[in-house]
């Protein structure tokens, strides 16, 4: 994964006809794309793209950061809840805070 300044790229693609990679920024309010021939181009170019659309956002009085509230719309198998649910109530917390829990401990 490619992280820079706080942000990480999404999907990486390849393009074999151009024989490109390419991807966009993840968290942004925009679509930032970027490109290379090699890994160290692409990396390049993401570095490049973040620090352009930062100095953009600085000029223009933007806030480049999606806004997130907190809410998460999850759709899952029934036995996934059932197994979920079962294991916040076996730790004496709400779903939704054991999720929140699975998440931190993933980052």
């Amino acid at each position: 994964m490619m992280e820079y300044k706080g942000y990480t790229a999404g999907p990486i693609d390849f393009d074999a006809e151009d024989g490109t990679f390419s991807g966009t920024v993840a968290g942004l309010k925009d679509v930032i794309h970027f490109e290379g021939t090699t890994a160290k181009e692409l990396k390049r170019a993401f570095r490049d793209s973040i620090d352009s659309y930062l100095e953009f956002c600085t000029e223009t009085g933007q806030q480049p950061d999606r806004p997130f509230n907190g809410k998460i719309l999850l759709r899952t198998e029934p036995e996934l809840h059932r197994k979920a649910a079962l294991r916040a109530a076996a730790e004496g917390v709400s779903l939704s805070r054991w999720i929140s829990r699975q998440i931190e401990s993933a980052s």
